[in-house]
């Protein structure tokens, strides 16, 4: 049985009996502890802390997962794999264990003809928690599995939690029974191997405390409603059903090695090292494909380091195995037919997705070549000075600089001698990890305890926005915090984050930046609103300070925007949903939004694109806005259902989490986008839109910045200004500008090379001078001494070489030995450059070591080649006994 058939049984099983059908959420997380979606349930983790009432009692899906703790263990065990699917039923206050025992009974044993995975009942074996009665007696009375077959285990294995006080209960496991061939008998408590484990049905019936690990907490009580949470593998499941041994030989992954050994040569099942590199490329370019799809695109920080890593670590493989050339776009598009039956929009996004892949190929493959020499570097300077270990912040610079995953340094530096401090380098990674959860997460809550706000939204409910219609009205403040605390009160200069039960502020989201203003209390209090986010759903947290008076819970008030603000950052975001479609019109769907940023006068749109966009087309570009601006076309929401959005073909943004109710906002014929945000009534109000450029901000993702409105204005009004001030400098028309600059730089440009080719003259007209000057160290020709200042590096080098020609020449068959150390001072730092010929170096005369001695004196470093070398450091005053330090070196050397 294929891996899509067993997802649409298992969607279809449910939805017979009388579950809501939810697709899978996207696998970028909306949670800021979560880069990713880890496990089936995170989508529904609001329903089950009762943030948000869940749309349906009884809900099923199939959720797309990725886990990397870890990943290095990623093809050499069969077990270990970064995406996997996650078949998900849940009840919310609905069937509670009999229920779920009996739905997970008859779906697996059922035969296929009846819809069912047709699994030999004689196969399945159960555990339940250690006291868990019920669930035994269900298993063993109801269902009729033979009490042999039904095993208690512990806290540890059979009991969840979220890992923080909540709810909590026991799970009951059903396990295949794989056969002999997998090892000794006696059920999943001796061998989990033989007994591998399907599906996890969680029992959640208790609230936990705080506390410790998987088993370190107490238990506070029953819950006054009993859910349902379970989970099913879809791989695993298909590993059974297809009668293969492990997940990488099911249909999905297969497929991939296939295609990867058709790159090699290089067969499965031949050897170990590249079973295990067949294994990664399979696993890697799968999850690579389906984070792609899901809006990821490649970086260095956060889920885009996780894509980069795992993309990278992928090719690396590859090239193992052999592969010379490109292998993304053949990969990629064979996940992309595979999986694409089960999830559409990877055909639909191919070629996005192929665009994002092969520029993340090509941007590794040309910083394997430029990382190699950086590793080199640091592996001679690690030898040099006697190690054996490479740096952690030298690994660290290769990740965060190059790029370069912690296994590639590894294995580069052991093909060299070296091994590397995995310590060092991981407490630098964690370190810049928790900076950056850490911000998002301030962000979102400002430090205060999330449980802080759900209370609020569990006493108050959620907060009604009326932002779209108004932008002033009253309110009554239904939480306080000061300084993150909950308090009941709070007083002139309290920092303070106020939760009004309606308000027309609009937080922070979408791209829109927040709302600012005032709100005041019927007491004459003052509070200066300065943000405004949503660190649980629905609850917009006003964040600002006591102006005047005194702040209560209860209190009534009135909330009033910055009007001002609120319309130049409408204009804005009206502007980048133009700016979106005009995009994409001119580079294809490719061009889709990565990202945005809507600020009062301005705003900057990130969008997927391999290369830099011409300046004719963003010019093209531009005009298509402003065009559309003067057919002044009218601008209206309207909040429908996400599949009537989608036949409309509203686009949506990638990453966004879209209920089942969306609000669709519409510019005439012209676009057509899901969003929250707040909008202009009609395009004549933007005024004028104004392009700045485009950049790149990583690998794949392009960045446009733009002024709206009077801003724009003010903008080519000081080009103007600067235009005028050029005419007059140069004497010409506006249109003659680049051409008369162009000339006048083109007349700089041939004078400085006049000054320069003057300049070396000079300085190589000093190389017979020096030459003739040679000194006799124990039977070496050694020349020492300082150029003038300002001599580049360029001309030193060339000299230096002069020099030890000339003693070539002089001592007639080269085969006298001959130093040449030359210094100089160019832009306050001492430079120098060191050259031995052939016979020196026989005499164990090296220019990288000469050089070094020399760096170290002058409070630097530097390297080469054995025959020439350069160097600097930060004292110019030290080069007298830099030279003093060679000529003591070659003495001792010779």
């Amino acid at each position: 049985m294929e891996s899509a058939e067993i997802r649409r049984r298992w969607l279809s099983f449910f939805e017979e009996r009388g579950h809501l059908v939810v697709p899978s959420a996207s696998l970028i997380a909306d949670d800021p502890t979560l880069l990713l979606v880890p496990a089936g349930m995170v989508p529904f983790k609001p329903y089950f802390l009762g943030e948000v009432k869940p749309p349906a009692p009884r809900i099923t899906s199939v959720q797309k997962c990725v886990r990397t703790p870890d990943i290095e263990e990623v093809g050499k065990t069969t077990r270990h794999g970064t995406f996997f699917q996650m078949c998900g039923n849940f009840s919310f206050g609905d069937y509670f264990k009999e229920g779920a025992i009996k739905y997970a009974w008859e779906l697996l044993t059922s035969s296929v003809a009846d819809g069912g995975y047709g699994l030999d009942p004689e196969r399945l074996w159960i555990t339940v928690y250690l006291d868990d009665d019920e669930a035994e007696q269900i298993w063993r009375d109801v269902i009729g599995v033979p009490a042999e077959r039904i095993q208690r285990l512990g806290k540890k294995d059979n009991f969840w939690s979220m890992g923080v006080p909540g709810p909590c209960g026991p799970c009951s496991e059903i396990n295949y029974d794989r056969g002999p061939e997998f090892g000794e008998e006696g059920g999943p408590a001796v061998n989990d191997e033989r007994y591998v484990e399907i599906w996890n049905l969680v029992f959640m019936q208790y609230e936990r405390g705080a506390g410790d690990g998987k088993e370190d907490f107490p238990i506070l009580g029953e819950l006054p409603q009993k859910n349902i949470d379970t989970g099913l593998g879809l791989e695993r499941l298909a590993m059974i059903l297809q009668g293969v041994q492990n997940m990488y030989e099911t249909d999905t992954l297969r497929v991939v090695m296939d295609k990867a050994t058709e790159l090699t040569g290089v067969r499965y099942g031949a050897d170990h090292r590249s079973d295990v590199s067949l294994r990664v490329v399979a696993d890697h370019i799968r999850t690579s494909t389906m984070l792609i799809g899901d809006g990821v695109t490649p970086g260095n920080e956060g889920r885009g380091y996780v894509l980069r890593r795992i993309m990278r670590r992928a090719i690396r493989n590859m090239r193992l195995m052999g592969a010379t050339g490109p292998v993304v776009q053949d990969l990629v598009g064979v996940v992309i037919d595979t999986m694409g039956q089960q999830y559409p929009e990877l055909i639909t996004d191919r070629k996005r997705i192929e665009t994002v892949a092969l520029a993340e190929e090509a941007a590794f493959l040309k910083a394997l070549k430029g990382g190699t020499n950086i590793l080199d570097s640091a592996v001679t300077e690690t030898k040099a000075a006697g190690g054996t270990v490479l740096a952690g912040d030298k690994a660290f610079l290769l990740h965060d600089t190059w790029g370069f995953p912690i296994d590639l340094t590894l294995e580069m530096a052991a093909e060299q001698g070296l091994s590397v401090d995995e310590d060092g380098f991981r407490r630098l990674m964690k370190e810049q990890r928790d900076r950056a959860k850490a911000d998002a997460k301030a962000k979102k809550t400002g430090h205060a305890d999330v449980s802080a706000y759900r209370e609020i939204a569990d006493s108050a409910g959620a907060t009604e926005f009326t932002g779209y219609s108004a932008s002033e009205g009253e309110s009554t403040v239904v939480g306080l915090l000061v300084n993150g605390v909950p308090s009941p009160a709070a007083s002139e200069g309290d920092e303070v984050e106020v939760v009004l039960d309606r308000t027309p502020f609009y937080a922070e989201g979408g791209g829109q930046l927040a709302d600012q203003g005032r709100i005041k209390l019927d007491s004459g209090a003052v509070i200066e609103v300065r943000d405004v986010q949503q660190p649980v759903p629905g609850v917009s947290v006003h964040k600002g300070s006591v102006q005047v008076g005194e702040v209560t819970v209860g209190a009534s008030a009135y909330a009033a925007i910055d009007v001002r603000r609120r319309r130049a950052i409408a204009r804005a975001h009206s502007a980048t949903h133009l700016t979106h479609q005009a995009l994409r019109d001119a580079l294809g769907p490719t061009a889709a939004q990565a990202g945005s940023e809507n600020s009062p006068g301005r705003f900057r749109f990130d969008f997927g694109s391999p290369n830099a966009v011409p300046g004719t087309v963003l010019t093209d570009v531009e005009q298509k806005i402003n065009e559309v601006l003067s057919r002044d076309l009218d601008v209206h929401a309207e909040v429908m259902s996400i599949d009537e959005a989608k036949k409309q073909g509203a686009i949506a943004e990638f990453g966004e989490k879209y209920g089942e109710r969306v609000r669709v906002v519409t510019i005439g014929d012209f676009s057509k986008e899901l969003c929250g945000g707040t909008h202009v009534h009609n395009t004549s109000q933007l005024g004028l839109v104004k392009l700045l450029g485009e950049s790149s901000i990583g690998s794949g993702v392009r960045r446009v910045e733009a002024l709206v409105g009077v801003d724009a204005y003010n903008f080519l009004a000081k080009e103007h200004t600067v235009v005028a001030q050029l005419q007059e400098l140069v004497k010409g028309r506006p249109e003659e500008l680049p051409e008369k600059i162009a000339s006048m730089l083109g007349k700089l440009k041939d004078a400085e090379k006049e000054i320069e080719k003057f300049r070396a003259e000079k300085v190589l007209g000093a190389a017979a001078g020096l030459a003739s000057g040679a000194k006799d160290v124990r039977g070496v020709a050694l020349v020492t001494g300082t150029v003038p200042d300002g001599t580049s590096a360029d001309d030193l080098r060339k000299l230096v070489l002069d020099v030890r020609g000339r003693l070539d020449q002089k001592s007639g068959a080269s085969d006298r030995p001959a130093v040449v150390a030359l210094f100089t001072t160019a832009n306050g730092r001492p430079l120098t450059v060191i050259a031995t010929n052939e016979a020196a170096r026989e005499r164990g005369l090296k220019a990288g070591d000469l050089v070094r001695t020399a760096a170290k004196t002058l409070g630097g470093g530097g390297g080469g080649k054995p025959d020439v070398a350069q160097g600097g450091g930060q004292n110019p005053q030290a080069i007298g006994d830099a030279v003093a330090a060679v000529g003591r070196l070659v003495a001792e050397t010779a």
